[in-house]
């Protein structure tokens, strides 16, 4: 076989760059079959100036000298690999290329690198450990200001069964914050999502001015004895099954159909919430100065007009509404994007919506009939734990709105009545402090 990477000397005035025509040379006896590999490239041109400086033109280099009959039999043919020069990295002397050597850990012996996020409603470790830090230190500070509230100006020393039975009293109390907290964060955060408008409250649909209407008739009606009247466990669930029907009628004739639109039912809950307040205003103008006294103290939202009877009636409404919002979390999460990405996904938008704000009447029912009206104390929790648990999945907003709402009723409930003495005034000053709130973030956003 003809060695095509022999060199021959280079032409006489050539140039030592300048590409060569290769020839071919005998092959030696006994090296049949068996490839030589020559130096290349940069090679070339050092075994060829080394060629001509120890052999004249036509005759062969010394370190060639020597013919095949003068080699053993077997023996390959000389090449100028022998005579040091550099090789090709990767390429065995025989000319079979070889696979590099790896230089990288094998697969299974790599640092395996966690990802820094992933999908999900709080994507990073940060984000995760920053919401269970904000909601242990919320819930700390709840239970704090609740121990206030039982232990604070207790007559009697911690422990005993004096301060056990003042505390059992005040104890009711902090079950009617925790309850009212509840439903109204709760009620409202579902609220926003269904109606899809972050600025609003379930208090435009008229159930603090269907309270108030059935508060003043009671003592239009009877008198100063209509107070009493209207209370009473029975008189309690007439409330709340009214505050529903009233809800139910509302949704039933403005969402069903196919003219159903939530826009048209917002508004038509705020005509009829003025309506209401309207007569309300009137009856009230009509009664003596004593009974107007007696009706204002119902009609302003206290925790102390709160009876502890009620509880028992309603914590079933509340766990029924509650629970039925905890359950659908996940398809309110659909909900919030909007009503036709939500029919896109597959879900019964109207239907969704009918059984959100049932619940959210609910729920909104027996708050008020707890402690009255209280318009932006649920506008106040929604907007906070929107801030604090930074992310829209209603699995987590639910608790930061719970844990917010105890949080911000008990603080105001401890700071009034023993600081200054004005446990009466609590809805006023959450009032004060929600509708300044609601300004800012208006004029903050600059849009509706």
């Amino acid at each position: 076989m003809a060695d095509r990477y022999s060199l021959p000397n280079p032409p006489a005035g050539g140039s030592v760059g300048k590409r060569i025509p290769r020839t071919s040379a005998p092959e030696a006896p006994g090296t049949s079959g068996t490839p030589v590999i020559r130096a290349t490239g940069a090679d070339d041109a050092e075994a060829t100036r080394a060629s001509a400086g120890s052999a004249p033109s036509g005759t062969a280099p010394s370190g060639a000298s020597g013919s095949a009959s003068s080699r053993p039999a077997g023996a390959a043919a000389p090449s100028l690999l022998g005579k040091g020069l550099p090789t090709t990295s990767g390429v065995r002397r025989t000319g079979r290329p070889t696979t590099p050597q790896r230089t990288t850990p094998p697969l299974s012996n790599r640092p395996v690198h966690k990802p820094l996020r992933h999908a999900g409603p709080i994507p990073t470790k940060q984000g995760h450990r920053r919401y269970w830090v904000i909601l242990g230190s919320l819930i700390a500070a709840a239970l704090l200001f609740s121990w206030g509230n039982l232990a604070w100006d207790n007559p009697m020393p911690i422990g005993s069964d004096g301060f056990w039975k003042i505390a059992q009293l005040r104890a009711e109390n902090v079950a009617i914050v925790i309850v009212v907290a509840f439903c109204q964060g709760v009620a409202t955060v579902a609220f926003q999502t269904a109606t899809n408008n972050r600025i609003i409250t379930p208090s435009i649909m008229g159930f603090e001015s269907l309270y108030s209407l059935v508060q003043t008739a009671a003592v239009f009606a009877f008198g100063a004895a209509g107070v009493v009247i209207v209370q009473g466990p029975a008189q309690f669930v007439f409330q709340v099954i009214l505050m529903i029907g009233f809800s139910a009628l509302l949704y039933g004739w403005l969402l069903t159909g196919k003219r159903g639109n939530i826009q048209i039912m917002l508004l038509v809950g705020i005509v009829i919430g003025g309506g209401l307040g309207s007569i309300t205003t009137f009856m009230q103008r009509l009664l003596t100065p004593s009974e107007f006294d007696v009706l204002t103290a119902r009609l302003i939202g206290s925790i102390a007009n709160a009876d502890s009877t009620y509880l028992l009636i309603g914590l079933p409404f509340v766990a029924l509404a509650g629970g039925g919002l905890w359950f659908f979390s996940t398809r309110l999460n659909v909900l919030a994007l909007g009503r036709d990405t939500a029919m896109n996904l597959g879900v019964n938008y109207q239907r969704q919506t009918m059984i959100v704000l049932l619940c959210v009447s609910v729920l909104m029912a027996v708050s008020t009939s707890l402690v009255g009206p209280m318009t932006f104390f649920g506008f106040l929790v929604a907007m906070i734990a929107y801030q604090l648990a930074d992310t829209h999945d209603h699995r987590y907003v639910f608790p930061m709105a719970w844990a917010v709402g105890v949080t911000v009723l008990a603080g105001a409930y401890f700071v009034l009545k023993n600081i200054f003495y004005a446990a009466g005034a609590v809805s006023i000053i959450i009032e004060l402090v929600g509708g300044t709130f609601f300004l800012v973030y208006i004029l903050r956003k600059g849009r509706l």
